[in-house]
């Protein structure tokens, strides 16, 4: 249930990555790198959404403020389906980040809320485990939906999926915020949570950390459609590329599950990173230096972009657990701290990324060996939990 909850944010991204070229042609024929900031605009409007949903389901339960997202969700799917320009689908997506936003950041203060530590990294880690099955299929559900019935039936889809999971979460989750555990909703209490949750340093590291790792993800997927057509020429197997990619990274989550109770959240992460500095420094050299034969661009390509999304199999879950680890009483206002800044954050990365595709990968390559190695520096810095 928690994986389908989670599964919003990745569904609402992946699936309309076949759909790109489509909405380009119809609503910016003249500019299409605009296309893309159909998915910045998703985690744009979720950001801001982060920043309430937590709070909120501090004052009054996780259950309700979850279905209350679904609810601005699917509204604003219904409207993006009747969209007839850009703008106004770039408003509707907005809204729609902002209702999804609830489900994703309030299912994470659930789970605090049973857990912590390193039991609530390997809780979290299997329910990565299902929920980057999504990202496997989303683009190949999307590409069905959209031969059958246009770009717009994806958004059909969404309004589907915002009624499981809400039917789901009604009849199978009991609320695990009791009333004498609730704060109350007023600015001087959300204050004092906000001032707690920012005046410590380790969930201040870890905040600019999970930026880091966000944003050097999501600047791939916003250019990933562009990149298997345009530049590796794979655009007609592109779902089944990006269903291997996400397949094959999805073994971080299922080994972090494995080994964090032994070796510990922030051991792992810093060696995730540091491999991500390796294999981007290694592939900058030969994509910068143009030293690959052109038999072995894709596959080098390929390599890397699967090391991308495993390093946020094994970092996401980890680093969540250690920012949460302390702010137990006030999982919620934490939770959405951490997500809304760092998801604001991977926007402003995210975005400039995207618009500077060249028909090259060398942007991309470049801001993840950036990000990897900020992060990593970073590490040293965050205290084990």
């Amino acid at each position: 249930m928690l994986a389908l909850i989670f599964a919003v944010i990745a569904f609402s991204i992946d699936s309309m990555l076949p759909a790109l070229p489509q909405i380009a042609a119809e609503l910016s024929p003249d500019n299409v790198n605009r296309a893309q900031l159909v998915l910045t605009a998703f985690v744009g409007g979720m950001g801001l959404g982060l920043l309430l949903a937590g709070p909120v389901s501090d004052a009054l339960g996780r259950k309700p403020v979850i279905i209350a997202g679904f609810a601005v969700y699917a509204l604003a799917s219904v409207a993006a389906v009747f969209a007839n320009s850009l703008e106004l689908l770039l408003a509707a997506r907005f809204v729609q980040g902002l209702g999804a936003a609830a489900p994703r950041i309030v299912s994470l203060a659930l789970v605090r809320d049973l857990y912590q530590g390193r039991e609530m990294a390997r809780i979290t880690s299997f329910v990565m485990m299902i929920f980057i099955l999504i990202p496997a299929v989303a683009p190949s559900i999307g590409a069905v939906i959209i031969h059958f019935v246009g770009w717009r039936g994806v958004f059909g889809s969404f309004v589907a999926l915002a009624l499981t999971g809400s039917l789901w979460l009604g009849l199978r989750r009991t609320e695990t915020l009791p009333p004498a555990a609730r704060r109350p909703l007023n600015m001087p209490s959300l204050a004092a949570s906000a001032r707690e949750v920012l005046a410590n340093p380790q969930v201040r590291l870890v905040t600019v950390v999970v930026t880091l790792g966000f944003g050097q993800m999501f600047a791939l997927l916003s250019s990933a459609q562009q990149l298997f057509v345009e530049t590796y020429h794979t655009g007609d197997n592109f779902p089944l590329w990006f269903a291997g990619m996400a397949l094959l990274s999805g073994s971080g989550t299922v080994l972090n599950a494995r080994y964090v109770m032994r070796l510990g959240m922030r051991r792992i992460v810093a060696s995730a990173y540091r491999m991500q500095v390796v294999v981007s420094g290694v592939m900058a050299v030969l994509v910068l230096g143009d030293l690959l034969p052109e038999a072995l661009r894709f596959p080098a390509f390929f390599i890397w972009a699967v090391s991308v999304f495993f390093m946020a199999g094994v970092t996401f879950g980890n680093l969540n657990a250690m920012a949460l680890q302390r702010m137990g009483h006030v999982a919620g206002m934490a939770a959405s701290v951490v997500a809304a800044v760092s998801t604001i954050g991977a926007v402003l990365i995210a975005a400039p990324v995207g618009l500077a595709y060249d028909g090259t990968a060398r942007p991309i390559i470049l801001a993840t060996l950036v990000c990897s190695g900020l992060a990593l520096w970073l590490m040293r810095r965050v205290e084990e939990v």
